[in-house]
């Protein structure tokens, strides 16, 4: 984290961080994710001495993360749609791929 940083964005490295590596991320990429949102969001929010035009006219980090896990390129994940279909009880959900898992949900 950069000096002078708060203690919220002190906090928020760290949440992400370990978010990242628990989807399974590496240490070093999981710092990389973490630096990057966070120094986004000081951007954002005019707490960093200089900013990117893109960071400051793209969409903020917490929209794009929701918009690229349900609906983007590759859609809802294997993880979410094997959740759903145990949400809805659908049998042998265990040895569909996730293709399958898209099909019987109607997906």
């Amino acid at each position: 984290m950069p000096r002078g940083s708060s203690p919220k964005r002190e906090r928020q490295y760290e949440h992400i961080k370990e978010s990242a590596m628990d989807r399974g991320e590496s240490r070093k990429r999981a710092e990389e994710i973490a630096a990057r949102t966070v120094n986004k969001e000081r951007a954002r929010s005019g707490e960093s001495e200089t900013a990117s035009k893109t960071s400051l006219q793209d969409m903020s980090s917490s929209e794009r993360g929701g918009q690229r896990s349900h609906s983007g390129a590759g859609g809802p994940t294997y993880d979410q749609l094997y959740e759903e279909a145990k949400r809805r009880n659908l049998h042998g959900r265990s040895q569909m791929n996730k293709a399958e898992l898209k099909q019987k949900l109607g997906k």
